[in-house]
């Protein structure tokens, strides 16, 4: 369902969408607001699926360096021009094959501003365009501490890209994980096989993925979904559509991660 705030965005001034971007995106996803939870001071951050940069900028105050991988050209140029100068932009899609390129597809009338841009073709999909693949092991990273994956149904691919730097440094990760999009447990099975547990935080709690039935609780607040970002900014904590995933490394929890 298109809403009026995606209806409109591509209307809009590039620099006016992504300044409401990140002034909504600390209501709109509370995990933002938490980093001290999950990020170590000082380190290396990664954002995969930039956007307008609400958490490139977030991350840029509390990180020495953020990387931000972001596939959309004209995105890819906003952030360039408007992140802090401790922010390196890279224009391309997190996939687990480095060089050529990649379709990404887009909605009719959408070149990227509506943020449901995906590798993965589904019915909402109607053109796309080719862009730079690439694996985040293949940006000579190091000193990583926290990784954010936003990649609409990416999500196994990016990861396989990011192998190495996973083994090496075990930064925290936070994924966007949606069942509307596709199965969730090969991504979840992928980290877990790796050594990671997933958390989630409801209300303001974080508790453990094991045992909570992710796709069920989509299913039953889905329709936040199409209300667009404006009202999804200000339902209530405590039911809120919940579709962003912590996975720290085993024997870690939220709060002791980021020491």
């Amino acid at each position: 369902m298109t809403t009026f705030a995606a209806a409109v965005a591509s209307r809009l001034p590039t620099g006016l969408v992504g300044s409401a971007a990140v002034a909504l995106y600390p209501r709109f996803e509370p995990e933002l607001r938490r980093l001290a939870d999950f990020c170590p001071p000082g380190s290396t951050a990664v954002d995969i699926g930039g956007w307008y940069g609400p958490w490139s900028r977030r991350l840029a105050r509390r990180c020495a360096e953020v990387v931000t991988v972001e596939p959309v050209p004209h995105l890819a140029g906003h952030l360039r021009r408007t992140l802090p100068s401790n922010v390196r932009v890279v224009q391309g899609a997190a996939t687990d094959r480095e060089g050529g390129t990649v379709q990404l597809w887009f909605p009719e009338g959408d070149e990227g501003d509506r943020g449901v841009s995906s590798l993965e073709r589904r019915d909402i999909h109607a053109h796309s365009v080719d862009v730079p693949s690439l694996t985040i092991d293949g940006l000579g990273l190091h000193g990583v501490g926290f990784v954010k994956m936003d990649v609409d149904g990416g999500e196994v691919a990016a990861l396989r890209g990011a192998a190495e730097l996973l083994r090496r440094d075990r930064p925290a990760l936070l994924v966007e994980l949606e069942s509307r999009l596709g199965p969730i447990g090969p991504a979840v099975s992928l980290l877990t096989g790796q050594g990671y547990a997933g958390w989630l935080l409801a209300g303001r709690r974080w508790i453990p993925l094991a045992g909570f039935d992710l796709p069920a609780h989509q299913a039953r607040t889905e329709h936040l979904v199409h209300q667009g970002l404006l009202r999804r900014a200000f339902v209530p904590h405590r039911t809120r559509y919940i579709n962003s995933v912590l996975f720290l490394p085993e024997g870690r929890t939220p709060g002791d991660a980021a020491v």
